[in-house]
């Protein structure tokens, strides 16, 4: 079954209303659990890009590889369907989309990664942007 990015920010604004500034955190943990196995084969970046075209055929936004080096991976996206979803924020809601580039962090980086959003269609942005660093 594939969750609507409505439903989800559906889900992520009655969190929010709950648990405050820790939905953030619940959100990335279930964006992790989704890609509960990252692309097999090939090398880093084909691994990267494989699970950016699923995501951008599957309607979440449109998704792009700007930089992958062996210790940090960049990945833009236009046209977020959860920041479209969430209206304006005043900081980034695609929660759930960076704990999936986590999750894909190591395939990439062969190593765990945090990501960051650095940049956000719901606060103004022209993309949302997400940087991954070797933790």
């Amino acid at each position: 079954m594939r969750v609507r990015p409505e439903t989800l920010v559906a889900l992520q604004h009655a969190m929010e209303r709950i648990l405050g500034m820790r939905a953030a955190d619940c959100l990335v943990t279930g964006g992790r659990a989704a890609l509960d196995r990252p692309p097999d084969g090939g090398g880093p970046r084909e691994r990267v890009e494989a699970l950016l075209a699923t995501l951008t055929r599957t309607g979440w936004g449109e998704f792009a590889l700007e930089r992958l080096t062996g210790t940090e991976m960049t990945v833009v996206v236009r046209r977020s369907a959860i920041a479209e979803a969430y209206g304006h924020a005043p900081v980034g809601v695609c929660h759930f989309i960076r704990g999936a580039l986590e999750a894909l962090a190591p395939a990439a980086l062969d190593r765990s990664a945090r990501v960051r959003e650095t940049a956000c269609l719901a606060t103004g942005a022209p993309a949302c942007r997400f940087e991954a660093l070797l933790t």
